[in-house]
Protein backbone atom coordinates (compact mmCIF):
# COMPACT_ATOMS: atom_id res chain seq x y z
CA UNK A 1 0.00 0.00 0.00
CA UNK A 2 1.20 3.51 -0.79
CA UNK A 3 -0.63 4.99 2.22
CA UNK A 4 0.71 3.10 5.17
CA UNK A 5 -0.28 5.10 8.24
CA UNK A 6 -2.80 3.28 10.44
CA UNK A 7 -5.37 4.97 12.68
CA UNK A 8 -6.44 2.84 15.65
CA UNK A 9 -9.26 3.74 18.04
CA UNK A 10 -9.35 2.53 21.62
CA UNK A 11 -5.58 2.40 21.37
CA UNK A 12 -4.50 3.17 24.92
CA UNK A 13 -4.82 -0.38 26.23
CA UNK A 14 -5.91 -3.94 25.45
CA UNK A 15 -6.66 -4.94 21.89
CA UNK A 16 -6.04 -1.46 20.47
CA UNK A 17 -2.64 -1.07 22.13
CA UNK A 18 -1.66 -4.54 20.95
CA UNK A 19 -2.64 -3.71 17.37
CA UNK A 20 -0.52 -0.56 17.68
CA UNK A 21 2.46 -2.61 18.82
CA UNK A 22 2.09 -5.17 16.04
CA UNK A 23 1.65 -2.64 13.25
CA UNK A 24 4.53 -0.50 14.53
CA UNK A 25 6.77 -3.56 14.38
CA UNK A 26 5.63 -4.01 10.77
CA UNK A 27 6.95 -0.52 10.06
CA UNK A 28 3.68 1.41 9.92
CA UNK A 29 3.33 4.95 11.22
CA UNK A 30 0.37 5.30 13.57
CA UNK A 31 -2.37 7.66 14.72
CA UNK A 32 -3.60 6.53 18.13
CA UNK A 33 -7.05 7.54 19.40
CA UNK A 34 -8.44 7.08 22.93
CA UNK A 35 -9.72 9.11 25.86
CA UNK A 36 -6.65 8.67 28.07
CA UNK A 37 -4.09 11.14 26.69
CA UNK A 38 -1.40 10.22 29.21
CA UNK A 39 -1.57 6.54 28.32
CA UNK A 40 -1.52 7.35 24.63
CA UNK A 41 1.56 9.52 25.03
CA UNK A 42 3.35 6.80 27.00
CA UNK A 43 2.51 4.17 24.38
CA UNK A 44 3.55 6.48 21.55
CA UNK A 45 6.91 7.18 23.17
CA UNK A 46 7.49 3.48 23.79
CA UNK A 47 6.64 2.44 20.22
CA UNK A 48 8.69 5.22 18.65
CA UNK A 49 11.64 4.37 20.86
CA UNK A 50 11.48 0.67 20.09
CA UNK A 51 10.59 0.75 16.39
CA UNK A 52 11.39 4.21 15.06
CA UNK A 53 7.95 4.74 13.53
CA UNK A 54 6.14 8.05 13.78
CA UNK A 55 3.21 7.96 16.21
CA UNK A 56 0.66 10.77 16.48
CA UNK A 57 -1.68 10.96 19.45
CA UNK A 58 -5.27 12.12 19.02
CA UNK A 59 -7.12 12.09 22.37
CA UNK A 60 -10.88 11.82 21.90
CA UNK A 61 -14.00 10.49 23.58
CA UNK A 62 -15.90 8.98 20.66
CA UNK A 63 -19.23 9.30 22.47
CA UNK A 64 -18.90 13.10 22.27
CA UNK A 65 -19.94 14.44 18.84
CA UNK A 66 -17.40 17.27 18.75
CA UNK A 67 -14.51 14.98 19.63
CA UNK A 68 -15.69 12.28 17.23
CA UNK A 69 -15.84 14.94 14.52
CA UNK A 70 -12.11 15.68 15.00
CA UNK A 71 -11.24 12.05 14.33
CA UNK A 72 -13.56 11.99 11.31
CA UNK A 73 -11.81 15.07 9.93
CA UNK A 74 -8.41 13.44 10.35
CA UNK A 75 -9.60 10.38 8.42
CA UNK A 76 -11.03 12.50 5.62
CA UNK A 77 -8.08 14.86 5.27
CA UNK A 78 -4.93 12.89 6.07
CA UNK A 79 -4.05 11.13 2.85
CA UNK A 80 -1.32 9.14 4.57
CA UNK A 81 -3.89 7.08 6.49
CA UNK A 82 -4.58 3.90 4.56
CA UNK A 83 -6.03 1.71 7.31
CA UNK A 84 -8.67 2.32 9.98
CA UNK A 85 -8.86 -0.09 12.92
CA UNK A 86 -12.28 0.53 14.51
CA UNK A 87 -11.50 -0.99 17.89
CA UNK A 88 -12.97 1.39 20.47
CA UNK A 89 -15.82 -0.24 22.35
CA UNK A 90 -17.25 -0.94 25.76
CA UNK A 91 -19.40 -3.43 27.61
CA UNK A 92 -22.30 -2.91 29.99
CA UNK A 93 -22.93 -4.94 33.10
CA UNK A 94 -26.24 -6.32 34.29
CA UNK A 95 -29.38 -7.42 32.49
CA UNK A 96 -31.43 -5.24 30.16
CA UNK A 97 -33.98 -4.23 32.79
CA UNK A 98 -31.17 -3.20 35.15
CA UNK A 99 -29.35 -1.01 32.62
CA UNK A 100 -30.28 2.65 32.45
CA UNK A 101 -31.52 4.12 29.21
CA UNK A 102 -28.67 6.64 29.25
CA UNK A 103 -26.07 3.90 29.72
CA UNK A 104 -27.57 1.98 26.80
CA UNK A 105 -27.47 5.13 24.69
CA UNK A 106 -23.77 5.72 25.49
CA UNK A 107 -22.94 2.11 24.64
CA UNK A 108 -24.70 2.35 21.29
CA UNK A 109 -22.97 5.66 20.56
CA UNK A 110 -19.53 4.13 21.08
CA UNK A 111 -20.04 0.60 19.73
CA UNK A 112 -22.11 1.43 16.66
CA UNK A 113 -22.42 5.13 15.85
CA UNK A 114 -18.71 5.90 16.09
CA UNK A 115 -17.83 2.78 14.10
CA UNK A 116 -20.18 3.73 11.26
CA UNK A 117 -19.21 7.40 11.25
CA UNK A 118 -15.47 6.72 11.18
CA UNK A 119 -15.86 4.17 8.40
CA UNK A 120 -18.00 6.69 6.52
CA UNK A 121 -15.33 9.35 6.96
CA UNK A 122 -12.52 7.27 5.45
CA UNK A 123 -14.27 5.02 2.91
CA UNK A 124 -14.82 7.57 0.11
CA UNK A 125 -11.14 8.53 0.10
CA UNK A 126 -9.95 4.91 0.13
CA UNK A 127 -12.38 3.96 -2.64
CA UNK A 128 -11.22 6.90 -4.75
CA UNK A 129 -7.60 5.76 -4.32
CA UNK A 130 -8.50 2.17 -5.10
CA UNK A 131 -6.78 0.80 -1.99
CA UNK A 132 -7.05 0.75 1.78
CA UNK A 133 -8.38 -1.24 4.68
CA UNK A 134 -11.08 -1.00 7.33
CA UNK A 135 -10.84 -3.40 10.28
CA UNK A 136 -13.87 -3.51 12.58
CA UNK A 137 -13.58 -5.27 15.93
CA UNK A 138 -16.82 -7.09 16.71
CA UNK A 139 -17.46 -10.04 19.00
CA UNK A 140 -18.78 -13.58 18.88
CA UNK A 141 -21.51 -12.27 21.21
CA UNK A 142 -23.04 -10.67 18.10
CA UNK A 143 -23.84 -14.21 16.96
CA UNK A 144 -25.01 -15.50 20.33
CA UNK A 145 -28.05 -13.97 22.05
CA UNK A 146 -27.88 -16.99 24.37
CA UNK A 147 -25.01 -15.29 26.19
CA UNK A 148 -27.46 -12.81 27.69
CA UNK A 149 -25.54 -9.64 26.79
CA UNK A 150 -28.43 -8.21 24.82
CA UNK A 151 -27.47 -4.63 24.01
CA UNK A 152 -23.75 -5.32 23.75
CA UNK A 153 -24.44 -8.28 21.47
CA UNK A 154 -26.80 -6.19 19.34
CA UNK A 155 -24.08 -3.58 18.83
CA UNK A 156 -21.62 -6.27 17.78
CA UNK A 157 -24.15 -7.83 15.40
CA UNK A 158 -24.33 -4.37 13.81
CA UNK A 159 -20.53 -4.31 13.45
CA UNK A 160 -20.56 -7.69 11.68
CA UNK A 161 -23.37 -6.73 9.29
CA UNK A 162 -21.77 -3.35 8.57
CA UNK A 163 -18.46 -5.04 7.79
CA UNK A 164 -20.00 -7.62 5.49
CA UNK A 165 -22.04 -5.01 3.67
CA UNK A 166 -19.04 -2.72 3.27
CA UNK A 167 -16.98 -5.63 1.94
CA UNK A 168 -19.58 -6.19 -0.80
CA UNK A 169 -19.70 -2.48 -1.66
CA UNK A 170 -16.05 -1.52 -1.28
CA UNK A 171 -14.25 -4.73 -2.23
CA UNK A 172 -14.67 -4.14 -5.98
CA UNK A 173 -13.20 -0.66 -5.43
CA UNK A 174 -10.00 -2.09 -3.92
CA UNK A 175 -10.83 -1.59 -0.25
CA UNK A 176 -10.43 -4.59 2.05
CA UNK A 177 -12.85 -4.82 4.99
CA UNK A 178 -12.30 -7.29 7.83
CA UNK A 179 -14.57 -8.05 10.78
CA UNK A 180 -12.74 -9.58 13.76
CA UNK A 181 -14.91 -11.53 16.20
CA UNK A 182 -13.06 -12.26 19.43
CA UNK A 183 -14.53 -14.25 22.29
CA UNK A 184 -13.71 -13.28 25.88
CA UNK A 185 -10.28 -11.66 25.81
CA UNK A 186 -8.22 -10.63 28.82
CA UNK A 187 -8.51 -6.82 28.73
CA UNK A 188 -9.68 -4.01 30.99
CA UNK A 189 -13.12 -4.00 29.34
CA UNK A 190 -14.50 -6.42 31.91
CA UNK A 191 -13.60 -4.33 34.93
CA UNK A 192 -14.89 -1.18 33.27
CA UNK A 193 -18.21 -2.94 32.62
CA UNK A 194 -18.53 -3.66 36.34
CA UNK A 195 -17.53 -7.33 36.36
CA UNK A 196 -15.83 -8.92 39.36
CA UNK A 197 -12.50 -9.63 37.70
CA UNK A 198 -11.49 -12.16 40.34
CA UNK A 199 -14.44 -14.38 39.41
CA UNK A 200 -14.00 -14.24 35.63
CA UNK A 201 -13.30 -17.49 33.75
CA UNK A 202 -10.10 -18.07 31.75
CA UNK A 203 -9.85 -15.85 28.68
CA UNK A 204 -7.79 -15.65 25.52
CA UNK A 205 -4.55 -13.70 25.84
CA UNK A 206 -4.85 -10.37 24.03
CA UNK A 207 -1.59 -10.86 22.17
CA UNK A 208 -2.68 -14.27 20.92
CA UNK A 209 -6.02 -12.84 19.80
CA UNK A 210 -4.49 -9.96 17.83
CA UNK A 211 -1.82 -12.17 16.28
CA UNK A 212 -4.54 -14.58 15.10
CA UNK A 213 -6.57 -11.66 13.74
CA UNK A 214 -3.52 -10.47 11.82
CA UNK A 215 -3.14 -13.90 10.21
CA UNK A 216 -6.69 -13.43 8.94
CA UNK A 217 -5.80 -9.88 7.92
CA UNK A 218 -2.83 -11.06 5.87
CA UNK A 219 -5.01 -13.77 4.27
CA UNK A 220 -7.65 -11.11 3.47
CA UNK A 221 -10.43 -12.93 5.31
CA UNK A 222 -13.71 -11.11 5.42
CA UNK A 223 -14.60 -12.46 8.87
CA UNK A 224 -11.96 -13.68 11.30
CA UNK A 225 -13.03 -15.61 14.42
CA UNK A 226 -9.90 -16.45 16.44
CA UNK A 227 -11.58 -18.82 18.96
CA UNK A 228 -13.47 -20.88 16.36
CA UNK A 229 -11.34 -23.98 15.79
CA UNK A 230 -13.67 -25.60 13.26
CA UNK A 231 -13.76 -23.09 10.43
CA UNK A 232 -16.17 -25.31 8.50
CA UNK A 233 -18.89 -24.30 10.97
CA UNK A 234 -18.65 -20.68 9.86
CA UNK A 235 -18.76 -21.74 6.22
CA UNK A 236 -21.85 -23.86 6.94
CA UNK A 237 -23.46 -20.91 8.73
CA UNK A 238 -22.76 -18.67 5.76
CA UNK A 239 -24.05 -21.31 3.36
CA UNK A 240 -27.31 -21.71 5.27
CA UNK A 241 -27.82 -17.95 5.36
CA UNK A 242 -27.15 -17.57 1.66
CA UNK A 243 -29.48 -20.48 0.84
CA UNK A 244 -32.34 -18.42 2.29
CA UNK A 245 -31.75 -15.43 0.02
CA UNK A 246 -33.89 -16.61 -2.94
CA UNK A 247 -36.83 -17.15 -0.61
CA UNK A 248 -36.74 -13.53 0.53
CA UNK A 249 -38.07 -12.54 -2.90
CA UNK A 250 -41.26 -14.59 -2.63
CA UNK A 251 -44.45 -12.52 -2.98
CA UNK A 252 -46.69 -15.04 -1.17
CA UNK A 253 -46.40 -15.98 2.52
CA UNK A 254 -45.03 -19.40 3.31
CA UNK A 255 -47.71 -22.13 3.64
CA UNK A 256 -47.00 -22.47 7.35
CA UNK A 257 -48.41 -18.96 7.81
CA UNK A 258 -51.66 -19.65 5.95
CA UNK A 259 -54.74 -18.70 7.92
CA UNK A 260 -56.66 -21.63 9.36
Amino acid sequence: MTTSTILITGASTGIGATYADRFARRGHDLVLVARDAARLQALAAKLTGETGVAVDVLPADLTQPDQLARVEARLREDDRIGTLVNNAGAGLGGGFVDQTTDAIDRLIALNTTSVARLASAVAPRLAARGEGTIVNIGSVVGLAPEYGMTVYGATKAFVLFLSQGLAIELGPKGVYVQAVLPAATATELWGRAGADEASLPPMMDVGAMVDAALVGFDAREGVTIPPLHDGDLWQAFQGARQAMLPGFGEIHPAPRYAAA
